[in-house]
């Protein structure tokens, strides 16, 4: 009995809350006077005030000075006696009260179509930008507005509305792009998994220990590229606690870490400049140059070659650069290597280096993410010289 109770006293809670959430979000929509109506009472209000203040002064200055009697002075003995009609104060309130009232009744109905006219042309920029947030609202993100016309405020609002539509635009096809081409590099460990069981269920006699190491390999190559989509996301996210960090320190950690990898390949490794400080995460730092060593000691000459990494201090700026040498890349090629899952016609996989292709994207979605910028400039004699800059603190 106790429990069904407590059951009928939650629902009853529950319900009372939907009641009040209801009631709440009716008081929040109920319906009110458009912007073009409360602009027409503006107009008119103003107009007949101003009226109004003129018939004041009219009467504060003129008719107030008019005596209530008329007052004739008699001239001198023989003079004739002036014509015409001698005003007095009443009189003249009885014939300009009428028509005073009619001015101000003219001037009401005035100012409301004037106003209701001006009012339309006022927000009818206001209505395209409002109809092209519907359209967009709907998920047509290609509509633009272009209003025409001298600059103003709508006009500023508008180019930034197309500007803000453009930005969406680009951000929403790069997150389908690239989730289509994650969901294409999972598949591939996944389903190379599935061929190798298959082949061991109908082969038994198969040899497991090789089977066992060509699922390890793909599934160790199955997490990592998980984990660089998790970190590439997290980047992109910017949610990370900020540090002072100096990336003198950071260089020679990951160039600690992947001297063996380059003292196989037969490369060079030099890290060399001062403290640069930054603020921002140790962590995603760490991954970030470490991204950068191993992609010029990967993407580098077959044995001979050099990665020179260097960090300096310029003002309130601090610096990375990591240079290799290499093939001659196109300039043309160069700018989409920041982009996920994108390799250049000679920077392919190897067993050695199994990448996923997000090396640079996360590169620089770490750069984006700790407000700095992110320059890659194809080296004459071949090569890339990658420049990182970011806001350096004391």
């Amino acid at each position: 009995m106790a429990e069904e109770e407590s059951v009928e006293e939650e629902s009853v809670d529950e319900e009372s809350v939907e009641e009040e959430s209801v009631e709440e979000e009716s008081v929040d929509r109920a319906p009110g006077l458009s912007v073009r109506l409360k602009l027409t009472l503006s107009y008119a209000g103003f107009l007949t005030l101003a009226g109004v203040l003129l018939l004041a002064a009219v009467w504060v200055f003129l008719l107030r000075y008019v005596p209530e009697r008329a007052l004739i002075i008699p001239g001198s003995t023989g003079a004739p006696m002036p014509d015409g009609v001698f005003p007095i104060r009443s009189s003249l309130l009885r014939v300009f009260a009428p028509r005073a009232a009619a001015v101000l009744a003219f001037l009401l109905v005035l100012g409301l179509g004037g106003g209701w006219i001006l009012a339309g042309r006022m927000l009818a920029p206001l209505a395209q930008i409002t109809d092209a947030a519907r359209t967009a609202g709907n998920g047509s993100l290609s509509h633009r507005i272009r209003m025409k016309g001298r600059q103003d405020e709508f006009r500023e609002l508008s180019d930034a509305f197309d500007s803000m539509l453009g930005q969406l635009e680009s951000h929403v096809a790069e997150q389908q792009r690239f989730a289509a081409n994650a969901s294409h590099e999972l598949r591939t460990p996944l389903a190379i998994s599935r061929t190798l069981l298959d082949v061991a269920r109908k082969d038994p006699t198969r040899d497991r220990g090789e089977l066992i190491e060509r699922l390890h390999a793909v599934n160790t190559r199955a997490i990592d590229l998980t984990e660089a989509l998790l970190l590439l996301s997290r980047g992109d996210r910017g949610n990370f606690t900020r540090e002072s960090v100096d990336l003198s320190l950071i260089a020679e950690e990951a160039a600690e870490t992947l001297l063996p990898l380059a003292e196989q390949r037969r490369i060079t490794l030099d890290v060399t400049g001062g403290v640069a400080r930054t603020s921002g995460s140790a962590e995603l730092l760490l991954r970030m140059v470490t991204n950068l060593v191993q992609n010029a000691v990967v993407h580098n000459l077959p044995a001979g070659g050099t990665v020179t990494v260097r960090t300096e201090a310029h003002g309130d700026t601090s610096m990375l650069r990591v240079e290799n040498t290499g093939r001659r890349l196109p300039p043309e090629l160069v700018p989409t290597l920041t982009e996920p899952f994108r390799r250049g016609t000679e920077r392919v996989r190897t067993d050695e280096h199994a990448g996923a292709g997000l090396g640079l994207a996360i590169v620089h979605s770490v750069v984006r993410a700790h407000d700095g910028t992110l320059d890659l400039v194809p080296r004459s004699a071949g090569g890339l010289l990658v420049t990182v800059r970011l806001p350096g603190t004391l």
